[in-house]
């Protein structure tokens, strides 16, 4: 089997991130190449260190305006790029070029609570305001609108009576941590074979 080669894109503290490094580190099939962050001082910048693994810092614009990222992705000889709580929109040539190849992870069960805007505890927020039963987390696959691409996988949690942002949010990170890394890799290799 050939070896498939991962970037990740992040925006934040990089749990998620950390989470798929560490399991991609047991697996010589795949390997995380790059972690690549629209955010200079990310905390996910911090977590990666340790891993070795090589990191880019880059403005939106640079992302949108110009082929440095296009560039960068094709030095290192990238097969799929992971959003992975990153918060930018994704430019039409890199989601045509990577198509069926770009994975992310959103903090609802969608169709519901997607789109510009809805993330992180504005989604939590509008999921309990809606008086919802339940939550998850969608893994699918990006394409040129916001949330709309192929739905790979969802898990579900139950929204107690008395739930909040922070209670919601402790028990869709706790699916992304169970979750995210084997999906990724289930869906890489089944490309693979």
């Amino acid at each position: 089997m050939k070896l498939a080669r991962i970037a990740i894109f992040a925006s934040g503290s990089g749990t998620n991130a950390e989470n798929i490094i560490e399991h991609f580190g047991k697996d010589g099939n795949i390997s995380v190449v790059l972690l690549l962050s629209n955010k200079k001082d990310a905390y996910v910048l911090e977590r990666v260190k340790k891993f070795g693994t090589d990191s880019v810092v880059f403005s939106n614009n640079e992302l949108q305006n110009s082929n440095l990222i296009d560039n960068i992705l094709s030095s290192k000889k990238v097969d799929y790029l992971i959003l992975a709580g990153f918060l930018l929109k994704m430019p039409e040539r890199i989601v045509d070029n990577y198509k069926g190849r770009i994975i992310n992870i959103h903090p609802a069960l969608l169709p519901k609570f997607g789109g510009k805007g809805m993330y992180g505890n504005n989604v939590h927020k509008a999921v309990i305001e809606a008086g919802e039963k339940r939550s998850g987390i969608t893994i699918h696959l990006v394409d040129k609108d916001y949330d709309r691409g192929t739905i790979l996988f969802q898990a579900e949690c139950d929204l107690s009576v008395n739930e909040n942002c922070d209670s919601l949010a402790e028990k869709i990170h706790r699916l992304e941590q169970l979750y995210f890394p084997l999906i990724v890799e289930g869906y890489i290799k089944s490309r693979l074979q």
